[in-house]
């Protein structure tokens, strides 16, 4: 069975890889690492993403563990026979949906929902979800502690010197660590977030032009961002072509007391994508990517053997994958678009 469709190049894949290393590199920056001339990498960047084949977004840096300015929550959806395609349409344009996809099992739809607060959640649930005409039930599991984000899949095309080299062109971390959750960005970091949300590569004078301020200011609260965890640079290709196409969320049992070593386990797994502590009768979900559904079986296995007293209680796979990280996939697989993560309903204030 092949693990990848062709759309995408051997070179196309480096220059992802070397796009998930330094999202905002140059192009002039990246050609002295890989080899083809800076002009040859932008139209080989332009010809991906205009067709939907890859693409390099953010997603606000609030939604990482610990922060108070976002209350996110993985969502199960019953639908009435025959409404799924519509429901998981009317859910892809909600801009604190970030994820939507079609899954087996007892729920036919699982979404990732951030919201300011729980009393915006409630509300999202009763007054949006429950008024759709194709919801049956849902079930709501709040994220308690999110272990790792959800973070592209690593295409491993890069050699270790270029990716030693492509790392350091990417931005310097902070000298000390941040010393406290983050708290909500104010109304100009917001605007800067969601204007990087399409295209993390748009450049500073554009974005000081979609924010209202100076290129100095922009490029100011940009380096900020970047260097406190403010931003969560996201650059990936669509997951037919990834090599690992296969959603899988496994739903799991473990000792209180065990969770954070644990999460820490499974986290190392390849494969493994996000893994959040979360409420109701199953206390950590994990989400991955797989090569083909036929390796289910051997991963879970693997979260097994990773945590002391580990027990799974249900996996489900995707069917297809409606929305990821705010971007909108069609039903062949490619991006369509993207909905702004728009977290704190700036732009309905505008």
């Amino acid at each position: 069975m092949r693990t990848r469709e062709s759309a995408i190049s051997e070179a196309d894949l480096t220059l992802i890889h070397a796009l998930q290393l330094a999202p905002r590199a140059t192009w002039a920056q990246l050609a002295e690492v890989l080899g083809p001339a800076a002009d040859t990498l932008a139209r080989r960047w332009a010809r991906l993403t205009e067709r939907g084949h890859a693409w390099s977004g953010v997603l606000p840096g609030a939604l990482t563990a610990g922060s108070p300015a976002v209350t996110s929550a993985w969502i199960r959806i019953e639908c009435a026979a025959g409404t799924v395609p519509a429901t998981a349409a009317a859910l892809t344009t909600d801009p604190g949906t970030l994820t939507v996809q079609h899954v087996t099992g007892v729920a036919d739809l699982v979404a990732y929902v951030a919201a300011p607060d729980p009393a915006a959640l409630d509300a999202y649930v009763v007054n949006r979800l429950h008024q759709l005409p194709g919801v049956r039930a849902t079930r709501t599991h709040v994220v308690t502690a999110l272990y790792i984000p959800a973070t592209p899949t690593r295409l491993d095309q890069l050699t270790p010197r270029q990716a030693r080299a492509v790392r350091e062109l990417g931005p310097r971390p902070a000298r000390t660590a941040r010393a406290a959750p983050l708290t909500t960005p104010d109304p100009v970091d917001q605007r800067l977030l969601l204007a990087l949300a399409e295209d993390a590569r748009t450049g500073v004078a554009t974005l000081a032009q979609r924010i209202g301020a100076s290129e100095s200011t922009a490029r100011r609260r940009l380096a900020r961002l970047t260097a406190t965890d403010g931003v969560l640079f996201r650059t990936e290709p669509a997951p037919r072509h990834s090599g690992r196409p296969v959603w899988a969320l496994i739903c799991a049992d473990v000792p209180p007391d065990q969770l954070v070593p644990v999460a820490a386990a499974v986290s190392r797994l390849r494969g493994t994508r996000t893994v959040t502590a979360v409420t109701g009768p199953h206390n950590l979900f994990v989400c991955a990517w797989l090569n083909r559904v036929e390796e289910l079986p051997g991963y879970t296995e693997k979260l097994v053997r990773a945590g002391t007293g580990l027990r799974i209680a249900d996996t489900k796979v995707s069917l297809r994958a409606h929305k990821l990280g705010a971007h909108v996939i069609g039903p062949d697989g490619r991006r369509e678009g993207v909905v702004p993560p728009d977290i704190w309903g700036i732009s309905s204030r505008a």
